[in-house]
C-alpha cells in the first residue's frame, strides 16, 4: 500500500507539472481532460467547412452514393416504376415546357422496354412544342437505337415535312435509308431536299451519295441542276475539278467556259485560272 500511495503521489505531481505523457491521466481509472486555454479560437470553423474539407481531400470517392437497390419481384418493380412515373409528371406539371424533362422521360421508359409509354411521352412533347430541334432528334434516334425502322422512318418524315429548313433531319434522314441500304429510298428523301433549293452543302452531299454509288452521270446531271440555284463560281469550280477526277477534260473544259460565258466578270478571279 505504501509502493501504490507513493505512485499515485508522484504522479499526480507529474500531472501538475505539465508531463504530456501523464496529463490527462486520472485518479482511480477514469480520464480527466485537462485544458489550459479555454478562450475561443482566432478562426472559427463550422460543420459545413469541415464536410467541404472532408469531401474535397477524400476525393469524388467521398462523395455520397446512394446504395444500389436490387428489384427481387414483379411487384417492386412495379412501384418503383410507378412512382418514378409520378416524379416525371409532377415534374413536368410544374414545368410544362421543358423539353430535356420530357426527353428524359421518354428515354427513361425506353430503357424500361415500355416503347409505347416513351412514344405516348415524345409525342406529348411534340403537342408542346413541335418546333423543338432537339425533341424530334431524340425521339427518331430512339426508335433508330431499338431497331424500329419502320417508326424512325415515320418520326424522320413528319419532322422534314414540319420542318424542312432543318438541314440535320435531312441528313440523318437519308443517311439511315443509306445504311439500311435503301437507295431508292435515300435518293427519294434527297430528292425531295433538293426541292427546297438548300444550301449548297446540301447539294454536295446528293452529290458524294451518287458518287458512292459509282453513278457518275446522274452525279453530273445534280450538278447542272445544282447551278440553278446556286449559279457562283464556287460550284462551277467544283464542277470541273469533279469532270478532271472522273477523267472528262472535255467536259470540265466546257464547264469553265460555261462559267467564263455566264458569270462574266466574276469569273475573272485569280484561282479561275490556276
Amino acid at each position: 500500500r505504501g509502493v501504490s500511495g507513493t505512485r499515485n503521489s508522484d504522479t499526480r505531481k507529474m500531472a501538475e507539472d505539465g508531463d504530456p505523457q501523464i496529463m490527462g491521466k486520472a485518479i482511480g481509472g477514469r480520464v480527466r481532460t485537462k485544458v489550459k486555454n479555454k478562450s475561443a479560437a482566432e478562426r472559427q470553423i463550422t460543420a459545413e467547412q469541415m464536410l467541404r474539407e472532408s469531401m474535397e481531400r477524400g476525393g469524388h470517392d467521398a462523395a455520397f452514393r446512394p446504395p444500389k437497390r436490387v428489384i427481387t419481384d414483379h411487384q417492386e418493380l412495379a412501384e418503383l416504376r410507378l412512382r418514378k412515373r409520378k416524379e416525371f409528371e409532377d415534374t413536368i406539371r410544374r414545368s410544362r415546357t421543358n423539353m430535356g424533362v420530357w426527353a428524359q422521360y421518354a428515354l427513361w421508359e425506353a430503357s424500361q422496354k415500355e416503347f409505347e409509354r416513351a412514344r405516348s411521352v415524345f409525342e406529348r412533347a411534340i403537342d408542346v412544342d413541335y418546333r423543338n430541334q432537339s425533341i424530334w432528334l431524340k425521339y427518331a434516334e430512339m426508335e433508330m437505337k431499338n431497331r424500329c425502322i419502320n417508326h424512325a422512318r415515320n418520326v424522320w418524315d413528319r419532322a422534314v415535312s414540319l420542318l424542312p429548313r432543318v438541314d440535320q433531319f435531312w441528313f440523318k434522314f437519308s443517311y439511315m435509308e443509306e445504311m439500311l441500304g435503301n437507295v431508292a429510298g435515300a435518293r427519294q428523301v434527297f430528292e425531295r431536299w433538293m426541292k427546297w433549293a438548300p444550301t449548297a452543302n446540301a447539294w454536295n452531299t446528293y452529290i458524294k451519295f451518287e458518287v458512292r454509288r459509282r453513278n457518275i452521270p446522274r452525279a453530273r446531271s445534280i450538278y447542272e441542276r445544282m447551278l440553278i440555284t446556286h449559279n457562283e463560281l464556287e460550284t462551277y469550280l467544283k464542277f470541273a475539278k469533279f469532270e478532271v477526277k472522273h477523267g472528262k477534260r472535255e467536259y470540265a473544259r466546257l464547264v469553265y467556259e460555261r462559267a467564263l460565258k455566264e458569270l462574266e466578270e466574276e469569273a475573272h478571279r485569280e484561282n479561275f485560272f490556276v
